[in-house]
């Protein structure tokens, strides 16, 4: 009976560490997803205006990116279970004085700069324990779980948002986050963490050339709507006729080639270096990673349009746009925990491409099902079919990245990682967003140009005022401005059946290039293995690791 005494504890404690890690992943992952649909009353209860709650999302993610290098390096020097909860003490400060923030500058301080560094500790943090709590072969399993949980909260996150928002709070999401860290910190202490070495002093040269670098072209890419990739909008900052995106991601590249050039000189000298260089040659992990890459920015483009075409197209409620995305959640967390439980030794490629195809599939009958007449349910589909590519890649890549290197690297790993993640996530986000712009402004400025109904002058005046993009409003959003500017009925008909046609053609345009990303995705399929990575041998006397059971 021991043996079996013994199991049923070694489960029930697997169950509880990949419980206190997946909430972790969950709450770093909620903030933004609730915030995009409670900025309005958000920014009227701190005294402030859309653009600045808009303007703490961006430092939230800022922060993230440009920490999240040294973040696992700290949990490489300090451990990771201790990285973890402190990271999880700074968040829970974070989410606490951002429930109590009564102007902007304290929101700013809680959300975007308290939170952001806890999620930087906790997020390598994460990747690490789960490589120092599993066995290497049921990791796929518990990474597969972990990622499922992030991405969950993504998609529940405006059902959350909304009923918070309409019933109660938005305040109260914030405070639920502190209690959820306190579950956690208890949680926590079932946690085996890897021993901890020497603790050489933290590179911080390397600290400020990664933090820079990663900051200033994730700042550059988030300003991209705003001021344009190339051409700059009007009264957007240029410098020789060039928008500054362009320059600003020019510069953040830069700065992280002269990082990975110092962290090689770090080396040679017999350092420490924040992220080995030579790590980054490594065939399988970088394979990993820029499929991780792929996967963020057709993940989070898909989770900027869908909610896009729902609450704004079509009217519908935060609660009911919510509603109709959970499908994607379905799948995903079914792909995520099945595929580990009952195909643990599939190939990983097979697995990461059928993910993969999965996503384009799910991209292509999106932009197919899109129409002027169509309704919400239009949606299902695509998004059980690009949740199942997301629970797919959920499933290998984790484990795909840990098993590339040695265990000690592991939190390293995990801040690369998450950086990579960062970047996709940002990139796929402001392309769909331009793309969506761009191809409405075309679509309408046309459709107001070959009406006949529409004054001459009154086309002359909306191609001037409109150059820089048009607006993605709702009908009567769209209507409420044209009252309010006293056009003639006829010309109110025209534009409202312009903006009908042109949301489409935006929606199918951007969902076109999200399609065509996860196309050529497939391309760097090759670097993935063939084969699930296995224990060593070498190691029969060790003490049976605790392994997942979803």
């Amino acid at each position: 009976m021991a043996p079996r005494t013994k199991t049923a504890e070694s489960a029930a404690k697997a169950r509880i560490v990949l419980l206190t890690l997946a909430s972790g992943q969950f709450l770093m992952a909620l903030d933004s997803s609730v915030m995009n649909v409670s900025i309005a009353t958000v920014a009227e209860d701190v005294g402030t205006t859309v653009t600045g709650v808009q303007g703490a999302i961006t430092a939230y993610t800022l922060v993230m990116a440009m920490f999240m290098i040294p973040g696992g390096k700290v949990g490489a020097l300090i451990g990771r279970k201790r990285a973890f909860m402190i990271g999880c003490v700074i968040y829970g400060c974070g989410s606490l004085t951002t429930a109590l923030a009564p102007n902007l500058p304290v929101l700013l301080l809680g959300w975007s700069f308290l939170e952001g560094i806890g999620a930087a500790l906790i997020l390598p943090a994460i990747v690490a324990l789960v490589a120092g709590n599993f066995a290497t072969e049921r990791r796929p399993a518990a990474y597969g779980l972990v990622a499922a949980a992030g991405a969950v909260a993504i998609a529940v996150g405006p059902l959350i948002g909304g009923v918070a928002t309409t019933y109660f709070s938005w305040r109260w999401v914030f405070a639920g986050e502190v209690l959820v860290v306190l579950g956690i910190l208890v949680l926590a202490r079932r946690i085996a963490d890897a021993p901890v070495g020497e603790r050489p002093r933290i590179d911080l040269v390397g600290t400020v050339l990664s933090a820079l670098g990663l900051g200033i072209f994730v700042y550059g890419v988030l300003r991209s709507d705003e001021w344009g990739w190339f051409q700059p909008k009007p009264d957007a900052p240029s410098w020789l006729g060039v928008s500054l995106t362009v320059w600003l991601m020019l510069a953040g590249l830069l700065l992280i080639w002269l990082f990975l050039r110092w962290e090689a000189r770090v080396v040679e000298r017999h350092g420490e270096p924040l992220v080995d260089p030579a790590m980054l040659q490594n065939r399988q992990l970088t394979g990993g990673l820029t499929m991780f890459f792929f996967q963020y920015l057709v993940q989070m483009g898909v989770f900027f349009l869908v909610p896009l075409y729902l609450s704004v197209a079509l009217g519908l409620s935060a609660l009911k746009t919510g509603a109709r995305i959970l499908p994607l959640s379905v799948t995903l967390l079914a792909a995520a925990v099945l595929i580990p439980r009952y195909f643990p030794d599939v190939s990983p490629r097979r697995v990461v491409r059928l993910g993969t195809l999965a996503l384009f599939a799910g991209a292509v009958v999106l932009m197919a099902a899109l129409d002027a007449d169509a309704g919400a349910e239009i949606v299902t589909i695509p998004l059980l079919l690009i949740g199942l590519g997301m629970g797919a890649l959920a499933s290998q890549l984790g484990s795909v990245t840990v098993s590339a290197v040695p265990e000690a690297q592991s939190a390293e790993v995990g801040g690369v990682q998450n950086s990579v993640t960062n970047l996709g996530a940002s990139i796929g986000t402001a392309l769909a967003g331009s793309i969506l712009i761009a191809a409405m402004t075309t679509s309408f400025l046309t459709s107001v140009e070959q009406n006949p109904a529409v004054p001459a002058e009154v086309k002359s005046q909306a191609t001037v005022e409109l150059q820089s993009g048009v607006p993605f409003l709702s009908d009567a959003q769209l209507k409420s401005a044209l009252d309010e500017a006293g056009t003639s009925e006829k010309v109110t008909e025209a534009a409202l059946d312009a903006n009908e046609d042109a949301r489409i053609d935006g929606l199918r345009a951007a969902v076109a290039v999200l399609a065509f990303v996860a196309l050529l995705a497939m391309f760097f399929t090759s670097r993935i293995p063939k084969t699930q990575p296995r224990s060593p041998e070498a190691e029969p006397e060790a003490e049976p690791e605790a392994e997942p059971e979803p």
